[in-house]
């Protein structure tokens, strides 16, 4: 079993900044990458920004310049540094991880999700 929290979500105004974490508990054997992604209302999940085990970093456009992503192995963690906030950022954040058990399965997991609103 392999859990994901969040933290770090909440309300703030246009220009502001927002510092998300996930970490990673369980039965992990090994963590092959972890990200976020966020769902607006009516719209689809899209991914924000996703970093490898061996540091690489995947980042949308849509958020290029403003936020970046970094992760720490040992600890477990990621974390999603969101800077210039718009209200077109507002939505519901979610950690992804893709683990290689204690089993050896590889398995896609999901935190619970966090809101983030940027008000105007």
């Amino acid at each position: 079993q392999v859990q994901l929290v969040e933290s770090g979500g909440g309300l703030v105004q246009t220009g502001g900044s927002l510092r998300l974490s996930c970490v990673a508990s369980g039965n992990i054997f090994r963590i092959d990458a972890m990200g976020w992604y966020r769902q607006a209302p009516g719209k689809q999940r899209e991914l924000v920004a996703a970093i490898r085990s061996g540091g690489a970093t995947v980042t949308a456009d849509s958020v290029k310049g403003r936020c970046t992503i970094s992760g720490d192995n040992a600890k477990k963690t990621v974390v999603l540094q969101m800077n210039s906030l718009t209200p077109e950022d507002t939505a519901v954040y979610y950690c992804n991880a893709q683990i290689t058990s204690t089993r050896l399965t590889r398995g896609d997991y999901w935190g619970q999700g966090t809101q983030v609103t940027v008000s105007s």
